[in-house]
């Protein structure tokens, strides 16, 4: 019996190291390329700004908690509530979208295109 056990234990540590080896051998590295945004080409609010409202404001944002982020009124919330004014990197809506609780819900590619449309002069397109 005790030679029995014995026997185990070299066996036993094999299959540990075996499976550690080949669980850190499956993990694959990923590797993702950071999106870019063109300063130069023009931003939409209809079609690329209303949308991150939509899907990342809209669930605190709407309506009863100012600026009003709803489809048909972001816009004038927006811009009659002191949000967007030049230059774009201190106006008051970059502003919360790149500092304190407001920064994780958007990704660095939303900021950019809000702080590229602000400093295009925050038109209703």
């Amino acid at each position: 019996m005790k030679l029995r056990a014995k026997m185990s234990w070299p066996f036993l540590i094999t299959v540990i190291i075996l499976s550690g080896a080949a669980l850190f051998a499956s993990c694959e590295k990923y590797v993702y390329e950071v999106e870019t945004v063109d300063p130069q080409v023009p931003v939409l609010f209809q079609t690329e700004i209303q949308p991150i409202f939509s899907n990342n404001c809209i669930v605190c944002h709407k309506g009863s908690r100012n600026p009003d982020l709803r489809a048909g009124a972001s816009y004038a919330s927006l811009t009659t509530g002191g949000y967007v004014n030049l230059p774009a990197i201190t106006s008051r809506l970059y502003s919360q979208v790149v500092s304190g609780s407001h920064t994780s819900f958007t990704i660095d590619t939303e900021k950019q295109l809000i702080l590229n449309w602000i400093a295009q002069g925050a038109q209703n397109n």
